[in-house]
């Protein structure tokens, strides 16, 4: 009796993990957009970068929000921090209408399947449309990074990713981009 009890006690919690993973979405089909969470659709509007840009942050190209919010410790001039903060304008009056493209296609891809109007050629179509505004979306963020270099010295780019927490052995060898 005792091996019965222990044996069920111990497989209830494993029947409450299995469920949860085989239910991952669960909730999710009251979204608005299924395939955005709300938060996602607050960060597009917004233009904020959502981690699109984590291949440049990682590997040494600054992003205009951060550098503003380390302008004191980095060491920012007047001119640097009005340059950094009109790229971070700049970015995003392109981010921002891209974002909102990008939430009205997932929109209308939804739509198709709710409705159950999706058909090869749509769904073709759709995903071939969302998968350019995603590559416009996150190309709108990365290349402010990499504007960023022409605006910071190296010394202070390697700050940054102390400052960051990324700095290992030593500073990070850039060179100046052209544009």
């Amino acid at each position: 009796m005792k091996r019965t009890l222990a044996a069920w006690l111990l497989s209830v919690p494993a029947g409450f993990a299995l469920a949860q993973t085989h239910q991952p979405y669960a909730g999710m089909q009251q979204r608005s957009v299924k395939a955005l969470s709300e938060q996602q659709i607050a960060d597009l509007r917004a233009g904020r970068g959502m981690g699109l840009a984590l291949p440049a942050e990682l590997n040494g190209y600054p992003g205009p929000m951060h550098v503003l919010e380390h302008a004191d410790a980095l060491g920012l001039t007047s001119q640097q921090r009005e340059r950094t903060k009109a790229l971070i304008e700049a970015m995003r009056a392109e981010a921002i209408p891209v974002g909102e493209r990008l939430i009205e296609q997932e929109t209308r891809l939804d739509r198709l399947f709710a409705n159950q109007e999706i058909t090869p050629a749509a769904l073709t179509a759709a995903t071939a449309d969302i998968g350019a505004t995603q590559a416009k979306l996150r190309e709108a963020h990365l290349k402010y990074h990499l504007t960023m270099m022409d605006v910071l010295t190296p010394q202070q780019v390697a700050e940054y990713r102390h400052l960051r927490g990324y700095a290992s052995s030593g500073p990070m060898q850039h060179h100046k981009q052209q544009h």
